[in-house]
């Protein structure tokens, strides 16, 4: 059967060449754009530009509006749906997408490493194998995908791994949930547990700081004002920091400001593990939130969205401290 899959560009790499002088820039006449080049008969692709912006220029905002052109496409009637992004910021809208569409209909998000004209140039085949995922039934409750480089991943923990490499796109705790190998699409894991929030607005205001060692407390002094929403800690280790950001922290914390810890590390969880001064122990008892298996941008990404939604206290806590949910 004829599968109709949406097919909303926002930008990046995917859409751009390289011009005479090296530079990279948008590209007008972009070869995913023509259906005959992909070879795909059983799949009819409905293009769509949502709108051309670099993904450093992505935002809370820009992402509510492709969860809502989703939800109209869903309600309309799609079987799928691929959204082109570039790479930069590609992880944290596809896990907004995970957090704020029903897990209805196969969303695939998906880009380029290398610009059109480029030699090795990945983005046509990328675009491919979205297509491809979008339109098989066994993409369907799976959550929101990203398909790059062969690898089919969960956006929950997929992360961007390597400036410049066309295999950027890694999960360094569950590896992939499938592959495409020579068009075939191939799942051998099941993602479990899916929390879909309904977002009509978005909170601004919510800070991501990366802890480091003689961290004091001057840069969370700096963000304790009433504009402030929320906060992210990249903590060290296992979940600790110096002990000359604690009464920072604490005044952040007492003026009702979330302070969420995520680890600084590429893989493993924040806990509460370590009772010296400024250990996990301790900034569990002041009130911070541990959230697990998520990184930093992330466990942001889950803060605004909770957040947007009118979360707080024990709800808030709840749905931030598990990323299985």
């Amino acid at each position: 059967m004829l599968k109709n899959i949406l097919a909303i560009h926002t930008g990046g790499t995917i859409s751009m060449s390289q011009n005479e002088q090296g530079g990279v820039v948008q590209n007008d006449d972009n070869p995913i754009d023509n259906n005959d080049v992909l070879g795909l008969s059983d799949v009819n692709i409905i293009n769509e530009d949502l709108f051309n912006l670099p993904s450093p220029q992505m935002n809370s905002k820009t992402m509510l509006q492709i969860t809502k052109r989703i939800q109209k496409a869903i309600a309309d009637g799609i079987d799928g749906v691929v959204v082109t992004h570039g790479t930069d910021t590609l992880e944290e809208t596809a896990y907004f997408l995970d957090l704020t569409l029903p897990n209805t209909v196969p969303v695939v998000v998906t880009g380029a490493m290398r610009s059109s004209n480029e030699i090795g140039a990945d983005g046509v085949f990328n675009f491919k194998s979205a297509i491809q995922v979008a339109a098989d039934d066994q993409a369907k409750s799976k959550g929101v995908l990203v398909v790059f480089n062969t690898g089919i991943y969960a956006a929950r923990f997929v992360t961007k791994t390597h400036t410049t490499s066309v295999d950027t796109f890694k999960d360094p705790i569950y590896g992939t949930l499938g592959t495409i190998d020579h068009d075939k699409v191939i799942f051998a894991q099941q993602l479990i547990g899916s929390e879909y929030t309904e977002v009509k607005e978005v909170v601004d205001n919510v800070y991501l700081l990366k802890a480091y060692a003689g961290m004091s407390g001057t840069i969370f002094d700096g963000i304790n004002n009433d504009q402030t929403k929320g906060v992210l800690i990249e903590a060290l280790g296992a979940g600790n920091l110096p002990k000359e950001t604690l009464p920072a922290v604490q005044r952040l914390i007492d003026r009702g400001i979330p302070v969420v810890l995520v680890s600084r590390c590429f893989s493993g969880s924040a806990q509460p593990i370590y009772a010296y001064a400024g250990g996990g122990i301790e900034l569990e008892d002041m009130g911070v939130i541990f959230c697990t298996q998520l990184n930093g941008q992330k466990a942001r990404i889950k803060l605004i969205v909770g957040l947007s939604c009118g979360k707080k206290g024990k709800d808030l806590c709840d749905y931030m401290a598990n990323a299985l949910s």
